[in-house]
């Protein structure tokens, strides 16, 4: 299918289209470690996951409009030059990965693909419908897509429900297939609702965020941080969440032993998503591998959580250490951003979308 974009509509941002929209947003308001700054990157309507591309090429996903976005840093100084609109009246297309030449997008219904999308003419993309298989359910529907070490596509099928069991056996689940669409199957189960994986750089093992169910309280249950090191795990869902506590709702007989525990207990419906490990060199030596974690914030709470980034300290296979890394997207109970997926630059630098001030902001550090 080819998708045309009129050309008004090609070019939001160009060359100093950033610089005007830095002060409508209260980056002094950021709280980092000492060393680190936070800039304006790209303004991106609804900006969710991000791929990076080669020479400066970002893809983002969106659920505003069923936009995909290209941004281009056209002079390599780390800074989005031109925001490009790709493709617009998709399916809640909130994942991309690139893969090779080839845009992968992850629709709640489908995963279609962008072949050589950049030596394409942006004002005519065509894409190739992968796999159209998926489920249709809108409740945590939208999927995080990317490329394993073993060379698949690794996305979520989320539960169609706050708390439930379906019968459908690939609800709650991290599904994998082929970049070609064949060979898809189940990888992990239990999984509620992850919008964010990254795989280990040491022993490749997948790690991935996981959203507690609502309406247990305040304070329960803890999002997690979970670490699957085989094909056919099971993390609890609906039954058990975090390390011990079983769902109300069901059989009481269960017991949460039977399951994989978290690696760490996150904060109550702080809607952990987008996560990576830290593989660079800019930051100080003590940040290579720590996991950095986009904290959405909470809906499901008296008093508001998240709207955040914070960092866990993995050891081994465990996780030693859960901390706040930037906060200030929340003052008291107004929000004015919402982070949503991490990715590392080039250059060690991290890049953080913020679907609510539809923004991406760079983080780096200054010795």
């Amino acid at each position: 299918m080819r998708i045309r974009i009129p050309i008004i509509l090609m070019v939001i941002f160009l060359l100093t289209g950033n610089m005007g929209f830095a002060a409508d947003l209260p980056l002094h308001e950021l709280r980092l470690p000492e060393g680190f700054t936070i800039a304006l990157y790209a303004r991106v309507p609804g900006a969710r996951q991000m791929a990076l591309g080669p020479e400066g090429n970002l893809f983002v996903g969106s659920r505003a409009g069923g936009k995909v976005f290209l941004v281009r840093d056209l002079d390599q100084d780390m800074k989005g030059d031109e925001v490009v609109e790709i493709a617009s009246g998709l399916n809640n297309p909130n994942g991309v990965a690139f893969v090779g030449s080839d845009l992968y997008v992850a629709e709640i219904h489908r995963v279609i693909r962008f072949p050589g999308i950049l030596s394409k003419p942006p004002g005519a993309m065509e894409y190739i419908v992968v796999n159209d298989s998926l489920p249709r359910d809108k409740w945590h529907g939208w999927k995080y897509i990317r490329q394993g070490p073993d060379g698949k596509l690794y996305f979520p099928i989320g539960a169609p429900c706050n708390v439930c069991v379906s019968k459908d056996p690939r609800y709650a689940t991290i599904m994998r297939m082929d970049p070609d669409g064949s060979h898809l199957g189940i990888f992990a189960r239990g999984v509620r609702n992850t919008v964010g994986f990254d795989w280990h750089p040491v022993t490749g093992e997948l790690w991935f965020t996981d959203n507690g169910r609502d309406w247990l309280g305040d304070d329960l249950p803890p999002d997690e941080l979970n670490r699957s090191w085989k094909e056919g795990l099971d993390f609890g869902f609906p039954y058990c969440h975090g390390r011990n506590i079983p769902d109300p709702e069901f059989d009481s007989s269960v017991s949460c032993s039977d399951f994989v525990p978290p690696v760490m207990e996150l904060g109550p419906h702080v809607a952990a998503l987008g996560m990576r490990f830290y593989r660079g060199e800019q930051f100080p030596r003590e940040y290579l591998g720590r996991i950095f974690i986009a904290e959405h914030g909470s809906w499901n709470r008296t008093e508001p959580i998240g709207y955040r980034i914070t960092m866990v300290s993995p050891d081994g296979n465990r996780a030693a250490s859960y901390k706040i890394f930037i906060e200030g997207w929340l003052d008291g109970n107004r929000s004015w951003g919402r982070p949503v997926d991490i990715v590392e630059l080039p250059d060690g630098s991290i890049l953080i979308s913020d679907d609510t001030a539809g923004a991406i902001y760079r983080v780096s550090y200054s010795r």
